[in-house]
């Protein structure tokens, strides 16, 4: 079956001397793995590899054969120019620590096109700010809502973790339950968007803080999730 699809490189990993494995979240079936041969031995080839940097968004066409792991890429091009994002260091490291995020937690090769479009617009609205020390925080909890645990928050009495029934939610019998600085910046970030994310005004630490807790819950929601490998370098360059 041909497709031609828009596309967005979750990750990028060499593969024998000239070749890389790149997995992709595809618009129209979702996760999708391609191997790309000889990309790595020629001029043309750095040429062709600067298309499938993290979070790049392109378009490709090829032919989806389900049979196969890894599929193969006839045709490829770039979808948006980024100015900033991976030319800019703090946001390199964004990217770099959500790419890792999204890798772990997108795996089901079916298609969302509300997803696609979260994260084709935030990626397109961090590449044009200037200030987004908070857009990571915000990116992660918009983010529950596509993976189905986004906060419920009819409860005035609201608990972060409740395990029982699977949803982010802040009552105090909960031994997950959060309170302070946490659970303000918890109730901001709810009520917000991400054009006033520039008006919130937290510290290292809480943004921190607030980092690991939301980690802490996507670990409790998805078996699967790992803590991203790129976590120290991500806080380090932040602090």
């Amino acid at each position: 079956m041909l497709i031609k699809t828009n596309a967005i490189v979750l990750s990028k990993l060499r593969y024998r001397d000239n070749d890389i494995i790149i997995k992709c979240y595809t618009q129209e079936i979702g996760v999708v793995s391609f191997l790309l041969r000889g990309v790595l031995k020629s001029k043309k080839g750095g040429a062709k590899i600067a298309y499938f940097q993290l979070l790049s968004q392109i378009q490709i066409i090829f032919t989806y054969k389900g049979s196969r792991s890894l599929q193969s890429i006839k045709e490829t091009k770039l979808n948006h120019i980024y100015s900033s994002l991976h030319t800019n260091v703090l946001k390199g490291a964004i990217i770099m620590f959500l790419s890792e995020v999204l890798s772990n937690t997108l795996q089901e090769e079916e298609q969302n096109e509300t997803l696609y479009s979260y994260l084709e617009s935030t990626l397109l609205w961090l590449d044009e700010q200037t200030e987004y020390a908070n857009f990571h925080l915000l990116f992660l909890l918009k983010l529950t809502k596509y993976l189905g645990f986004y906060p419920d928050t009819t409860d005035q009495a609201f608990t972060v973790f409740n395990l029982q029934e699977g949803k982010f939610e802040l009552k105090e019998s909960n031994k997950y339950a959060i309170s302070g600085n946490k659970l303000a910046l918890l109730k901001t970030l709810l009520g917000t968007t991400f054009d006033a994310l520039p008006n919130i005004k937290i510290n290292a630490n809480q943004r921190q803080a607030f980092l690991s807790m939301m980690l802490l819950y996507f670990k409790l929601h998805l078996g699967s999730f790992k803590p991203p490998k790129s976590l120290q370098i991500f806080n380090q360059v932040f602090n």
